[in-house]
This record gives C-alpha cells, sequence and structure tokens, in this order.
C-alpha cells in the first residue's frame, strides 16, 4: 500500500532568519512522501534567495502580497497535493518523525478531522500548547499553555481543536469544513476552523508523539496579538455559536469581554492594553458583516447544542 503524501504548509514574511531551523526539521522527515511548501506573503528580506540557494526541494509559493496567515495558508493549501495537510509556524521545528505520527494517527482514526500536536517552548520543558479549548465563557485558550512538560501530558485524548501553528488536517475534511477564513488575517483563525469542523462532526485528537518546538510570538504578538484576538473572537462567535447556546453562554460571554476591556482600561499605559479595546471596537463595529457570514455556518451543521456544548470547557484554564 502506497503511503499517502503528506503537504506541510510553512507561511512566512521577512522570516529567513528563522526559515533554516524550521526547514531543516522538515527535510529530516522519517516519512517517505513529503512535500514542503513554503507560502511567502511577498518578502522583501532574501527568503526566495535563501530558499534557492539552500532549499531546491521546497516548493516556493511567491504571493504578490502578505495575506496575513489566513490567506498565506490558504495559497498553501491549495496548492497542495497531499492527502494530508499539515501547517507549521516559520519559527518552529519538529521532531524527525512528526509527519509519520500525524499520518498515522489520521489513517488509525478515520472519524478524526485534525490532529493537534504536543507543541513545546524552544526550551523543550515547557508547553505552548496541548490543543485548543473553547470556553463556556467563549474563550479560547490553549491547553496547558506555560505548564512543565510532564506525564500528565502524554496521553492522547480529545480536543476541540488544533493549534494552527503545528496542526495536521485530512483533506476530506477541509473539502467539507472550507479553508481558513481569511477575513480573521491572523490569530483565532484556527479555532473558527475547528469550530466550523466540530459542527459538522470531525473530531480533533492531542497527539503528544507528535511534538513540535515554538520560538513563540517570532513572527507576531504584542500589539498584534491583542488586536486581532480582541476583534477575531467577536467575530467568531457571532459566526459560529449556536442560536440554541446564546440564552445559557451568553451571560458568561459578556462577563469575558467586559472582564477584558476592564483589564485593558486598567493598563491604559500599555500599547497592547489599548490594541485589545481597538480590537473589540472594531469587532463589535463589523457585526453585520459577522452576522451575514453566519447562515451557511449554520446552516450545514450536523451534531445538536447538547454534543457541541459538551465539548466545551466549563471556564478558565489553569
Amino acid at each position: 500500500m502506497v503511503a499517502p503524501l503528506a503537504s506541510v504548509i510553512v507561511p512566512s514574511l521577512n522570516g529567513a532568519h528563522l526559515l533554516p531551523d524550521c526547514l531543516d526539521s522538515l527535510v529530516s522527515q522519517t516519512y517517505p512522501r513529503v512535500e514542503v511548501i513554503l507560502a511567502d506573503g511577498a518578502s522583501t528580506d532574501g527568503t526566495v534567495a535563501l530558499l534557492d540557494n539552500r532549499y531546491p526541494n521546497v516548493r516556493v509559493l511567491r504571493l504578490r502580497r502578505n495575506g496575513g496567515f489566513a490567506g498565506n495558508v490558504n495559497a498553501g493549501l491549495r496548492a497542495a497535493r497531499g492527502d494530508v495537510l499539515c501547517l507549521l509556524n516559520n519559527d518552529a521545528r519538529t521532531e524527525p518523525d512528526w509527519v509519520a505520527t500525524c499520518v498515522e494517527t489520521l489513517q488509525d482514526h478515520p472519524e478524526l478531522g485534525s490532529v493537534a500536536s504536543k507543541v513545546l517552548f524552544a526550551d523543550g520543558r515547557t508547553l505552548n500548547s496541548a490543543g485548543d479549548a473553547f470556553c463556556r465563557d467563549g474563550a479560547a485558550r490553549q491547553r496547558g499553555v506555560g505548564q512543565p512538560d510532564g506525564p500528565g501530558w502524554n496521553q492522547p485524548e480529545a480536543v476541540f481543536g488544533a493549534m494552527g501553528g503545528a496542526a495536521a488536517y485530512r483533506r476530506a475534511m477541509l473539502a467539507d469544513v472550507g479553508l481558513l477564513d481569511e477575513a480573521f488575517f491572523m490569530y483565532l483563525e484556527d479555532v473558527d476552523l475547528a469550530f466550523r469542523a466540530q459542527l459538522l462532526g470531525w473530531g480533533c485528537l492531542y497527539q503528544p508523539r507528535a511534538r513540535v518546538y515554538h520560538r513563540g510570538s517570532a513572527s507576531g504578538g504584542g500589539k498584534l496579538a491583542s488586536y486581532y484576538n480582541g476583534r477575531n473572537l467577536i467575530r467568531l462567535l457571532a459566526k459560529d455559536l449556536p442560536s440554541g447556546l446564546v440564552p445559557t453562554m451568553l451571560p458568561g460571554i459578556l462577563r469575558y469581554q467586559a472582564t477584558r476591556a476592564r483589564e485593558a482600561l486598567a493598563a491604559w499605559r500599555g500599547s497592547a492594553a489599548r490594541a485589545t479595546l481597538r480590537g473589540q471596537v472594531t469587532g463589535l463595529a463589523g457585526l453585520p458583516r459577522h452576522l451575514a457570514d453566519r447562515p451557511p455556518v449554520q446552516r450545514r451543521r450536523r451534531v445538536s447544542d447538547r454534543v457541541l456544548y459538551d465539548m466545551l470547557s466549563p471556564g478558565a484554564l489553569s
């Protein structure tokens, strides 16, 4: 039996200083059939020359403009030929068996649409993500972030979704659910994809043997992350949350949003705090568009309110 082709898409913008560690780990994969695609958002820093000189077997998509994480990744997904489609941040590196483990997990579990990796910070001891959780207060959180790695994080388990910086998707799932929502530009587009997948009955498994090491915030963070997280969470809720869960969840959602706003106001001198508020205001101002994009998502859902609600985490995660 021929092993399925796996495509790994690496989105990048002016990341030449980050790419050697990332690409070296990908060209050293033990899996026999891997294509690596760099989706370059019109870099001006010598990225293309680096790829031409050192990585001739990596496919380079030279995009005319930077489409953010969502747009650049989607360009890579459209160009990819694999049956398994993996995403990897340009400031991350993988274990040699990362692709093989992701493919094996999807083959062993045909009900899965995606696989979430164990993502460690670069020190190799602290968790960045053990999969994404979505909570009943309307917050998206990364499981285990900031906690020391240990035996408690070594068991596979069902999770809401995969962190987009180190994820594997089944092509059939993306064909059913759709690609990333480019209106997000960056941040929470992976959670939106996971939400849409869960509404259609596609599961996600956290696979701790699929290990990735992430520098973190090397190509984002700060004001950028604060703004887009503030804005995009409102879009996600307006678009994806089923109407039947609104009465149950709305009080918690409003409390969470109000707490974020109060904390940002208390730290008003900080640029990231101001960016959070700007994001919330922009998200609210965009509600007509977000709500207009809601019907196509909700019409196709296959799971009940109760099934979806049971997938959600109770609240703040330690």
